[in-house]
């Protein structure tokens, strides 16, 4: 049977243009439909708005540490319109890439919504087209709890566009996006309470760098509020909301921002029309090659709910778009040892195994691990610490895990997650010369096991 395309892509985020642009590359004949923004979440309300939010909310650390570096500043002002200005503007030429990228590989561009309607067939906008392989990356989208007042809370995707900064502020969740935008309302001036139900933040993540960045937190002055959930929220008279916790606690605040999850983006996708199925927790179910339970349609990104990071939906996307059209490129995405970046203040970087996940999965393991203050701190009053951390197999002498919290973590860990994916031992750490003087010169240079 002719079909009108070799692939047909339903998403232009992250993983769907980069399966895309390379199938096309390869001789396919491939259209993309995307109903609201080229780039995906990761491009207009993920990881490159937030990063700018980042950058905005260090400037209150900068200025607060230039009177030791000799700098006098008259009191700093801060425009958060400008801000979100300058953010929109910057997004906007993003997605003009993502165009370009997508148009200049031969992609036919179809940007209206797209469903499933046969297992072979896509319907936009009343059209149809019949593809030989449908590709879903539809992405995920934030989830509020089903509370009453749930109405008057914002997700992520609405932070982006506050038309003011709030001068009070409850995050709720205890992820990593909770704990960023934690930090950059704080940064940015708002009086910030992060509130979890559970015990401590970062479920997953090493405990020492869990405890390290919870006791920087306070030390910054945020409200950290654990084992803490709202039942109802309610807008008062004077325009308030009152948040009442489950405990009987009443908060006020301007914006209680929720970062509970995240949901796989289905909505109106025509699976039933498929026999597409999805797992027990409602995302797409997919086996190693990506292929769902219909032969002719894969998925791949966050919409799958397997490593929900963009360059893990990049490598989802190369991997698909290798095996349909240039399997003797093919290689499986490796989903072992991933560096990962938490945007906080101060960031965390991590790559490997935990302690508490070498120590389940059976290792002897040896810990090294370091705290101190920045060099960049010593002409100040502030008393920040680093923390640095790797967990060293004490049979092999392979490192299995690093771990830092501090400035430029995620950019420090990059390089340490070719070591471990290259599998250097605790050795080759040390027979490796430092640069000085520099923080990452400390991953070299740690020699005793502190347990």
């Amino acid at each position: 049977m002719a079909y009108d395309f070799d692939l047909f892509v339903i998403g232009a985020g992250s993983g769907g243009v980069r399966a895309a642009r390379f199938a096309a590359g390869f001789g396919a004949k491939v259209a993309v439909a995307e109903s609201r923004y080229l780039g995906g979440t990761c491009v207009n309300v993920g990881c490159v708005p937030k990063k700018l939010l980042v950058y905005g909310a260090h400037f209150s650390d900068d200025f607060e540490q230039a009177a030791g570096f000799g700098w006098s500043l008259e009191d700093a002002q801060f425009d958060w319109g400008q801000l979100i200005a300058n953010k929109n503007r910057e997004i906007e030429r993003l997605n003009g890439i993502y165009r370009n990228l997508l148009v200049n590989s031969g992609v036919t561009l179809l940007e209206g919504h797209a469903k499933c309607v046969g297992a072979n067939e896509v319907e936009v906008d009343g059209q149809r087209y019949s593809a030989e392989h449908i590709l879903i990356a539809t992405g995920g989208w934030p989830q509020i709890p089903d509370i009453p007042g749930k109405e008057l809370a914002i997700s992520s995707n609405e932070a982006f566009f506050l038309k003011a900064l709030p001068k009070r502020v409850l995050v709720v969740g205890g992820g990593y996006i909770a704990v960023e935008f934690a930090g950059i309302f704080q940064g940015l001036g708002a009086k910030t309470s992060l509130l979890y139900r559970g015990d401590l933040f970062l479920r997953g993540f090493d405990g020492g760098v869990r405890t390290h960045l919870k006791e920087e937190l306070e030390k910054r002055g945020m409200d950290l509020q654990f084992n803490s959930d709202i039942a109802r929220i309610d807008r008062q008279d004077d325009g308030s909301l009152k948040a009442t916790l489950k405990d009987g606690r009443e908060l006020i605040a301007d914006c209680v921002f929720y970062a509970t999850g995240r949901r796989p983006m289905l909505d109106n996708l025509g699976l039933e029309n498929t026999g597409v199925d999805l797992d027990e927790r409602g995302f797409i179910r997919v086996d190693d090659l990506y292929q769902t339970t219909a032969p002719s349609i894969l998925a791949i990104g966050d919409v799958i709910g397997r490593v929900q990071l963009t360059p893990v939906a990049l490598a989802e996307g190369m991997a698909v778009a290798r095996r349909l059209f240039k399997p003797e490129q093919y290689r499986p995405v490796d989903y072992q040892n991933i560096p990962t970046a938490v945007f906080s203040q101060p960031p965390i970087g991590t790559v490997g195994l935990t302690e508490e996940q070498a120590l389940e999965q059976g290792h002897k393991v040896q810990i090294f691990e370091s705290r101190f203050r920045p060099m960049k701190l010593t002409l100040t009053d502030v008393q920040e610490k680093t923390l640095m951390k790797l967990v060293v197999d004490a049979d092999t002498d392979r490192v299995l895990g690093c771990h830092m919290v501090g400035p430029d973590a995620g950019e420090i860990i990059q390089g340490l997650g070719i070591a471990l994916k290259a599998g250097a031992t605790k050795q080759q750490f040390d027979e490796t010369i430092g640069v000085h003087p520099t923080a990452a010169e400390e991953f070299v240079t740690l020699r005793t096991p502190s347990r």
